[in-house]
């Protein structure tokens, strides 16, 4: 009987835990709508506390702070973040938003000219 109850508490705190994470990525989100990026990247803080266990969460989360960086008129630190989910997440949905962005932030003369271009990309 011991097991099982071992069991089922584990089952919960694991439940409760990504509830928790989702809970503060969409706290997050509708902060970034508000346009409150301090609360995001509090929020945004706490999602990445609690999902060192699922790292398939990281990209989104810094693609988010990496668009609320660019709210701040903080360019450069965007574009390095922007960098680190291309290069860390290749093969995401968010590695491919990462690159338009830098693309968006070169044309806008916020990143250097030509910094975009990833090696081995094909180039449009």
């Amino acid at each position: 009987m011991r097991p099982l109850i071992v069991l089922t508490l584990l089952a919960m705190v694991a439940g409760c835990t990504r509830w928790s994470m989702d809970q503060h990525l969409n706290s997050a989100y509708r902060a970034y709508d508000a346009g409150d990026c301090k609360k995001v990247m509090l929020e945004l803080s706490q999602v990445d506390r609690k999902s060192r266990a699922r790292p398939y969460i990281r990209p989104e989360s810094a693609l988010l702070r990496g668009q609320c960086l660019e709210r701040q008129n903080l360019y450069a630190d965007a574009a390095q973040t922007y960098q680190f989910i291309f290069y860390q997440y290749p093969g995401s949905e968010y590695a491919y938003r990462a690159k338009a962005r830098l693309e968006t932030l070169e044309r806008q003369g916020q990143y250097p000219a030509g910094a975009a271009t990833v090696p081995g990309a094909p180039v449009h």
